[in-house]
Protein backbone atom coordinates (compact mmCIF):
# COMPACT_ATOMS: atom_id res chain seq x y z
CA UNK A 1 0.00 0.00 0.00
CA UNK A 2 0.95 3.57 -0.60
CA UNK A 3 0.23 6.90 1.05
CA UNK A 4 -1.82 9.23 -1.14
CA UNK A 5 -1.23 12.96 -1.40
CA UNK A 6 -4.41 14.90 -2.15
CA UNK A 7 -5.58 18.51 -2.27
CA UNK A 8 -8.85 19.32 -0.58
CA UNK A 9 -11.18 22.23 0.09
CA UNK A 10 -13.40 22.67 3.12
CA UNK A 11 -17.10 22.71 2.44
CA UNK A 12 -19.39 25.18 4.27
CA UNK A 13 -20.57 22.36 6.54
CA UNK A 14 -16.98 21.60 7.59
CA UNK A 15 -16.63 18.49 5.44
CA UNK A 16 -13.89 18.12 2.88
CA UNK A 17 -14.03 17.74 -0.86
CA UNK A 18 -10.97 16.08 -2.38
CA UNK A 19 -10.11 17.50 -5.78
CA UNK A 20 -10.11 15.19 -8.76
CA UNK A 21 -6.83 14.52 -10.52
CA UNK A 22 -6.22 12.91 -13.90
CA UNK A 23 -5.79 9.13 -13.78
CA UNK A 24 -2.21 9.39 -15.01
CA UNK A 25 -1.07 11.66 -12.15
CA UNK A 26 1.10 9.81 -9.62
CA UNK A 27 0.07 10.83 -6.10
CA UNK A 28 2.18 8.58 -3.88
CA UNK A 29 3.58 10.10 -0.71
CA UNK A 30 5.60 6.98 -0.05
CA UNK A 31 5.01 3.47 1.14
CA UNK A 32 2.64 2.85 4.04
CA UNK A 33 5.68 1.89 6.14
CA UNK A 34 7.06 5.42 5.62
CA UNK A 35 4.55 6.66 8.20
CA UNK A 36 7.10 5.61 10.82
CA UNK A 37 10.32 4.84 8.94
CA UNK A 38 10.63 8.14 7.06
CA UNK A 39 8.03 10.86 7.77
CA UNK A 40 7.57 9.90 11.42
CA UNK A 41 11.21 8.96 11.99
CA UNK A 42 13.33 10.34 14.80
CA UNK A 43 15.53 12.02 12.19
CA UNK A 44 12.62 13.99 10.70
CA UNK A 45 11.40 14.89 14.20
CA UNK A 46 14.90 16.04 15.16
CA UNK A 47 14.77 18.62 12.35
CA UNK A 48 11.76 20.19 14.04
CA UNK A 49 9.17 18.85 11.60
CA UNK A 50 5.68 18.93 13.07
CA UNK A 51 3.39 18.06 10.17
CA UNK A 52 4.80 14.92 8.53
CA UNK A 53 5.49 13.12 11.84
CA UNK A 54 1.71 13.09 12.42
CA UNK A 55 1.61 10.30 9.84
CA UNK A 56 3.19 7.92 12.37
CA UNK A 57 -0.15 7.86 14.21
CA UNK A 58 -2.80 9.26 11.89
CA UNK A 59 -3.63 10.72 8.49
CA UNK A 60 -2.31 14.24 7.93
CA UNK A 61 -4.71 17.08 7.24
CA UNK A 62 -2.91 20.36 6.56
CA UNK A 63 -5.54 23.07 6.63
CA UNK A 64 -5.39 25.94 4.13
CA UNK A 65 -3.98 28.43 6.64
CA UNK A 66 -1.21 25.95 7.58
CA UNK A 67 -0.07 25.23 4.01
CA UNK A 68 2.64 27.95 3.92
CA UNK A 69 4.21 26.53 7.09
CA UNK A 70 3.91 23.01 5.67
CA UNK A 71 5.68 24.22 2.52
CA UNK A 72 8.58 25.44 4.69
CA UNK A 73 8.77 22.03 6.40
CA UNK A 74 8.91 20.24 3.06
CA UNK A 75 11.60 22.68 1.86
CA UNK A 76 13.61 21.95 5.00
CA UNK A 77 13.48 18.22 4.29
CA UNK A 78 14.49 18.80 0.68
CA UNK A 79 17.46 20.88 1.85
CA UNK A 80 18.57 17.95 4.02
CA UNK A 81 17.79 15.24 1.45
CA UNK A 82 21.13 13.44 1.65
CA UNK A 83 21.00 13.34 5.45
CA UNK A 84 17.38 12.22 5.29
CA UNK A 85 18.28 9.32 3.02
CA UNK A 86 21.11 8.28 5.34
CA UNK A 87 19.17 8.92 8.55
CA UNK A 88 16.02 6.90 7.85
CA UNK A 89 15.29 3.20 7.53
CA UNK A 90 15.64 1.87 4.00
CA UNK A 91 15.31 -1.49 2.24
CA UNK A 92 17.35 -0.21 -0.73
CA UNK A 93 20.66 1.50 -1.29
CA UNK A 94 21.04 5.04 0.00
CA UNK A 95 20.97 6.36 -3.57
CA UNK A 96 17.70 4.56 -4.37
CA UNK A 97 16.19 5.68 -1.07
CA UNK A 98 17.24 9.28 -1.77
CA UNK A 99 15.62 9.12 -5.20
CA UNK A 100 12.39 7.73 -3.70
CA UNK A 101 12.27 10.46 -1.06
CA UNK A 102 13.01 13.16 -3.62
CA UNK A 103 10.19 11.88 -5.85
CA UNK A 104 7.72 11.90 -2.95
CA UNK A 105 8.79 15.38 -1.85
CA UNK A 106 8.21 16.61 -5.41
CA UNK A 107 4.68 15.15 -5.37
CA UNK A 108 3.98 16.82 -2.02
CA UNK A 109 5.37 20.12 -3.34
CA UNK A 110 3.08 19.95 -6.38
CA UNK A 111 0.09 19.42 -4.10
CA UNK A 112 1.20 22.31 -1.89
CA UNK A 113 1.40 24.61 -4.94
CA UNK A 114 -2.09 23.60 -6.02
CA UNK A 115 -3.45 24.07 -2.50
CA UNK A 116 -1.94 27.55 -2.33
CA UNK A 117 -3.42 28.46 -5.73
CA UNK A 118 -6.96 27.55 -4.70
CA UNK A 119 -6.87 28.26 -0.97
CA UNK A 120 -7.17 24.57 -0.12
CA UNK A 121 -5.43 22.09 2.15
CA UNK A 122 -3.27 19.02 1.70
CA UNK A 123 -4.24 15.54 2.85
CA UNK A 124 -1.78 12.64 3.11
CA UNK A 125 -3.46 9.35 3.96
Amino acid sequence: MSLLVEVFVREPDGGIRILDVPDDVYQSGGFESWRTTVWGSEFVRSLGARFLPVLADDDLYVEAEEVPEFRREVALLRSRLDELAHGTERPRTVEEHRHQIETRLRIIEQSVRKALEIGGGVLIW
